[in-house]
C-alpha cells in the first residue's frame, strides 16, 4: 500500500511542520484569552505534557514495530474489536482534516481575499494535498525538507525585525492570576496540537530507523513546541495581552508591525508564507493518515482509488462543520480538546494496558 521510505531526519521535519501547522496563527490568542500575560508560561506547559504524551506514543511503538495505528488495534482488541476503534479514529483524522481545511478558508477569506468565495479557495488548496498523496509518502516527505529551512529563516526573520518593538514590561505582573488560568490555557493547547500526533503512528512504520524513530518524534515537536512558545512571547511583547486575546489571527497581525528604517514595512506575508508551508503539511498528513487507515480498515491495496472520493466529501464537512469563526473558537476552546483528549490520550492508555494485559496472560 506504502511503498515510500523515509529517513530519521525527513521524519523529525514532518512532525515539526505537523506541530506547528495552524497554531503559529491561531494558539497565542487562545492561550493569552485564558491566561492573559502569562500566556508563554501555559505554553511551556502545554509542552512538557505534550512531550509526555508522545513518549506514551513511543510505548505503543516500541510494543508493536513497524505497525500502524490500524493494524495495532487489531493486534490488540482483536478483529472486530479492532476495526470499530480503527473507523473511530478515521472519523478522527478526517474530521481533524476537515477542519484544518477550514481553517485555510476561513483565513483566505478574511485577511488575503475577501471577495473570493470560500468553496474555490478550499478545492485549490485540497487539490494540491490530494496531488501530494498520489505521489505518496516519500515526497511528501522530500517537499519537507525543501521548505523546512524557509519556515526556519521567515521565522527568525520576522523575530528579529520585531525586537525593535518589544517591551517587557507588558510581561507584568507576573502569575498575576495565579496557576488556575495557566492551567486552563494549557488545555486547548494540549488538545491542539499535541494530541493531534497521534495521527503520526499512521506514518511511523515507513521510516527506515526504527530504533531511533522515537527520539526523532520527540525531538521534532520540541522544535515546534519551542517555535510556538516563542511566538507566543513575542505576541504578548509587542501586541500586549489585551490586543492579542482580541485578536483571529494575532500573529499574523503581528508582523504587520514590522517597521525597519520607515522603508521595510508590513511584512505580513512573512507570517503567511511559516504558515502556508505548515498548515499544508499538516493537512497533507491528515488526509494521508485519513486515507491509508480507511484503506488499511478495508483490505484494499491502494489508496490512489480513495483519495478523490474522500476530498470531495471532504470539501463538504468543511464548508458545514462550523457556520462561523466564532462558533469554531467556542468549539476549540470548550470541547476539542475532550475530544482530541479521547483519541490522544483515553484510547492509547487503554491500548498499552490491554496489551500489557495479553502480553501477561
Amino acid at each position: 500500500m506504502e511503498n515510500g521510505i523515509i529517513g530519521i531526519r525527513q521524519f523529525t521535519i514532518l512532525v515539526t511542520l505537523f506541530t506547528v501547522g495552524s497554531s503559529i496563527l491561531i494558539s497565542p490568542a487562545g492561550l493569552t484569552a485564558e491566561a492573559k500575560q502569562d500566556a508563554w508560561i501555559a505554553a511551556i506547559l502545554a509542552l512538557s505534557l505534550g512531550l509526555l504524551t508522545v513518549y506514551l506514543y513511543s510505548v505503543l511503538v516500541r510494543q508493536f514495530p513497524k505497525q500502524t495505528l490500524v493494524e495495532m488495534c487489531e493486534a490488540i482488541f482483536g478483529i472486530w474489536i479492532g476495526k470499530i476503534v480503527s473507523f473511530l479514529y478515521f472519523s478522527f483524522f478526517f474530521l481533524l482534516a476537515a477542519l484544518v481545511l477550514r481553517n485555510i478558508g476561513d483565513f483566505m477569506t478574511t485577511q488575503v481575499l475577501p471577495d473570493t468565495p470560500l468553496q474555490f479557495i478550499i478545492i485549490i488548496f485540497l487539490a494540491a494535498v490530494i496531488m501530494a498523496n498520489w505521489h505518496g509518502l516519500e515526497t511528501i516527505a522530500r517537499a519537507g525538507e525543501i521548505f523546512f529551512p524557509w519556515v526556519m529563516i521567515f521565522f527568525c526573520a520576522m523575530v528579529i525585525f520585531l525586537l525593535p518593538q518589544i517591551r517587557l514590561i507588558q510581561l507584568e505582573p507576573y502569575l498575576g492570576g495565579g496557576f488556575t488560568p495557566i492551567i486552563r490555557a494549557s488545555l486547548p493547547f494540549i488538545g491542539t496540537p499535541f494530541m493531534e500526533l497521534i495521527v503520526l503512528l499512521m506514518v511511523i512504520p515507513f521510516v527506515n530507523c526504527a530504533k531511533e524513530v522515537n527520539k526523532a518524534f520527540l525531538v521534532g515537536t520540541a522544535i515546534a513546541g519551542l517555535l510556538l512558545i516563542i511566538i507566543s512571547l513575542i505576541s504578548i511583547l509587542v501586541l500586549g495581552a489585551g490586543m492579542t486575546a482580541s485578536q483571529m489571527y494575532p500573529s499574523y497581525n503581528l508582523a504587520k508591525m514590522i517597521s525597519i528604517g520607515g522603508f521595510l514595512e508590513r511584512l505580513e506575508v512573512i507570517m503567511a508564507g511559516i504558515w502556508f508551508i505548515t498548515i499544508f503539511f499538516k493537512l497533507t498528513i491528515c488526509f494521508y493518515a485519513s486515507a491509508h487507515s480507511f484503506a488499511q480498515i478495508m483490505k484494499m491495496k491502494e489508496i490512489r482509488p480513495l483519495l478523490f472520493p474522500l476530498g470531495m466529501i471532504m470539501i463538504v464537512l468543511s464548508i458545514v462543520s462550523y457556520p462561523n469563526t466564532s462558533y469554531f473558537l467556542n468549539f476549540v476552546s470548550k470541547i476539542w480538546f475532550t475530544y482530541a483528549c479521547t483519541f490522544g490520550f483515553l484510547i492509547p492508555v487503554c491500548m498499552i494496558g490491554a496489551a500489557f494485559i495479553r502480553k501477561r496472560v
